[in-house]
């Protein structure tokens, strides 16, 4: 799953960055960076504008906190911040949530012990944990997307106007879904449909996919397969079953939520490394959360 040959595209999209940030980068010269700078510098170079409303936002921890280090992921779970911390990263840039929610919410948290034990964690290590997620996506290319398309190798495959849609010279569903399981290295990836289904066109909804437009994007003509990080068994899943059963050549590629973004992350940490040379950037993976029995854990 390495996406450390970034493409020359996201170079020159990097270098042009570098050049919106000369002013910010400037003012930050001569003494360490703090989280609110690090934010400024990502806000300047994303290209997207800044919505008054969104989840990107600090969800833990003081702005005026100076940064010893970056640690880029997928999802800041406990066993994430942990190892940043030990890598001497005190400033986690994470794309999904931190408290359990997507507007990471904590009041009804308030005397539950696990989350005590997170933030208590947080504290002691002098932790801020950066939430980036809309502008991470809004960016173009998407972030996410360029990320997994490249780690997939199906940067070439996909189509100019619709990063998300990719084109394949009929390969059978099983050999697909086990490409996708070794590059990505999926324990729990499930799929719905006819193994020997001949795939031409690959629509991919990484993430979560909601019943709409997750049911439309299989219902289009266009599309044989859909790729999702994760669905409602009740909605899109269903759908697809019954989508099958109506007699249309149709599958949908469950990965689970992490590994079909997690890419996407380790694209991020490279492109804030030349926004901030002034402090270590890494990009620490999330773990994928489940296991099935009879498979290996490593």
């Amino acid at each position: 799953m390495d996406t450390s040959g970034v493409s020359r595209r996201a170079l020159l999209l990097g270098g042009a960055s570098l050049a919106a940030v000369d002013g910010v980068r400037s003012q930050d010269a001569g003494a360490a960076l703090t989280a609110a700078q690090v934010i400024d510098r990502i806000k300047a170079s994303v290209g997207t504008g800044w919505r008054a409303e969104t989840v990107d936002r600090i969800i833990f921890g003081s702005p005026e906190t100076p940064v010893k280090g970056i640690a880029a992921t997928m999802m800041a779970t406990l066993d994430v911040v942990r190892r940043a911390a030990a890598a001497g990263k005190n400033m986690v840039v994470t794309h999904e949530p931190t408290f359990y929610s997507h507007q990471d919410t904590t009041d009804a948290l308030t005397n539950d012990t696990t989350y005590q034990y997170k933030v208590e964690f947080l504290r002691k290590h002098d932790m801020v944990i950066f939430r980036f997620h809309d502008h991470w996506h809004m960016r173009h290319p998407d972030g996410i997307a360029a990320g997994m398309a490249e780690a997939l190798g199906w940067s070439e495959k996909a189509d100019p106007k619709d990063e998300r849609f990719f084109a394949f010279p009929g390969t059978p569903l099983s050999v697909l879904a086990r490409e996708i399981e070794s590059r990505l290295h999926i324990r729990t990836m499930r799929v719905v449909g006819d193994p020997d289904l001949q795939v031409r066109r690959v629509l991919a909804n990484w993430g979560y996919a909601s019943q709409m437009p997750g049911i439309q994007s299989l219902a289009r003509a266009d599309v044989d397969v859909l790729v999702v990080g994760e669905a409602r068994e009740w909605e899109v899943v269903e759908y697809a079953q019954d989508a099958i059963a109506a007699g249309n050549k149709k599958a949908l590629i469950v990965t689970g939520h992490v590994v079909s973004e997690q890419s996407g992350m380790k694209y991020c940490a490279q492109w804030l490394k030349p926004l901030l040379p002034e402090v270590p950037v890494e990009f620490v993976a999330a773990p994928e959360p489940f296991w099935s029995p009879g498979a290996p854990l490593a």
